[in-house]
Parts: structure tokens; C-alpha cells; sequence
């Protein structure tokens, strides 16, 4: 069963440019499913206890000693608690911990006048979907981004190298709320050449590896 933007089911999916907190227990395991290829999916987590302990891009770089996020890592509290650990990966890894999710104020500096969707919006109301309000925007980190660094220490925005179908599973270690954005940014590459935001696929499942819907890819998308 799938249904668009219904966190409360096992399997739905995430609409281009919006964004959900799905409910996890301990163990269990959310598939991302790159439907496309191109869609990059800002991430956050929050304790179901205590949404004030929240991921920590710093603690997570500090606790793994590596500036991306890759297999069998975990993503750790402000305490430095496990969150979530990425269990599956078909994509050839190194998804960013160093950008900003977008919000209004970037979006301006790249010439939008009219209101444009973000990153930073998505978490928020996300989060208010599940009765929680938080007074800032915790770093995000960015599934399927590329982000290359130069030795001089620069940094590159190019588009992912994930493909259509691709699959990522992130196991909860404890009960959390993850919040997935599906980046609306379509002025940058950041979503691909096309600069065109598209829908994730998500299911919940209690083990890595026994879910058929997160390899489900549509037709004519390879």
C-alpha cells in the first residue's frame, strides 16, 4: 500500500519539494528510494522523548573522523547518543554533513523575489505535523549530495551520483522522529543537470533487507 505524504503507513511516498517526519522505534529501518536519481533528501533527527536532543552534524564528523557520512556510520545526538546508523547503501556513498539546508535567505541571494519552498521550512512543518515546535534549524544531513572538497578546502556543488532506484536504509537506534526533506532547490545543480525536483519513495520496515517496494522504480526512469 502507498500513499503520498502519510507518515502514519509503511510505505508512501515523499512529494518533490516537501518534506515529513516519519515515527521510528529502535531497530526499526527506513528505505529512501531515489526514485529518479537526481533528488537530493536533507535529514534530521529528533528523540521522541525529548525533541531538544536532536542530530548533530558536529558530534556525528567528530564521533565517525570523516567529513561525509557512509556506510555502517552512525548519525549521534547534541549528547552524542546514536540516532540512526546507515545499514544499505547502492548509491557509491560520501553523502554530505557540511551544507546548510536552504532556506528563504539563500533563495534570495539567488534572485528569487517570490516566496520558494525550503529545506529549512520542510523541517518545521514537519515537525508541527507531529506537535512539535523547535526555535531554530539544526544542520542538516544531506543524503545523496554531492559535495567534493579540493584539497584547498573548497567546496563544489555538482549533481548526485546516485541513479534511478538507488536505496538507501537507515536504521533507528532509538525511538526518533525522522525528518526527510525532498530539497526543493531548482536553481543549482544540486538536484541534478534538469534542476528538477522529484518525489522519494520511503518505507518502514523492521529489518534491513526484507523490503520490495524500495526497489520498485518507474517506468521509463532508467
Amino acid at each position: 500500500m502507498t500513499a503520498k505524504n502519510d507518515a502514519s503507513l509503511s510505505d508512501f511516498i515523499l512529494d518533490a519539494t516537501r518534506g515529513t517526519a516519519v515515527a521510528l522505534q529502535l531497530g526499526q529501518v527506513l528505505s529512501i528510494t531515489n526514485l529518479q536519481g537526481n533528488q537530493v533528501v536533507d535529514a534530521w533527527a529528533v528523540m521522541q522523548s525529548d525533541p531538544f536532543e536532536y542530530a548533530s552534524m558536529e558530534h556525528t564528523r567528530s564521533v565517525n573522523s570523516n567529513l561525509y557520512f557512509e556506510l555502517n556510520m552512525p548519525v549521534v545526538s547534541i549528547y552524542r547518543q546514536p540516532m540512526f546508523t546507515l545499514v544499505g547503501d547502492t548509491t557509491p556513498g560520501r553523502h554530505d554533513t557540511l551544507l546548510c539546508p536552504c532556506n528563504a535567505a539563500i533563495y534570495r541571494e539567488l534572485g528569487c523575489t517570490d516566496y520558494h519552498r525550503s529545506c529549512t521550512d520542510n523541517f518545521h512543518e514537519a515537525l508541527a505535523e507531529r506537535g512539535i515546535s523547535l526555535p531554530f534549524t539544526p544542520a542538516s544531513l544531506n543524503l545523496f549530495m554531492n559535495v567534493p572538497i579540493t584539497q584547498a578546502g573548497e567546496l563544489d556543488r555538482v549533481p548526485p551520483h546516485s541513479v534511478a532506484g538507488d536505496v538507501l536504509q537507515l536504521r533507528a537506534e532509538a525511538d526518533i522522529y525522522l525528518v526527510l526533506s525532498a530539497c526543493p532547490q531548482d536553481i543549482t545543480p544540486i538536484n541534478g543537470a534538469s534542476r528538477q525536483p522529484a518525489d522519494i519513495g520511503l518505507a518502514v520496515t523492521s529489518s534491513a533487507g526484507d523490503n520490495s517496494y524500495a526497489k520498485t522504480v518507474p517506468e521509463g526512469s532508467k
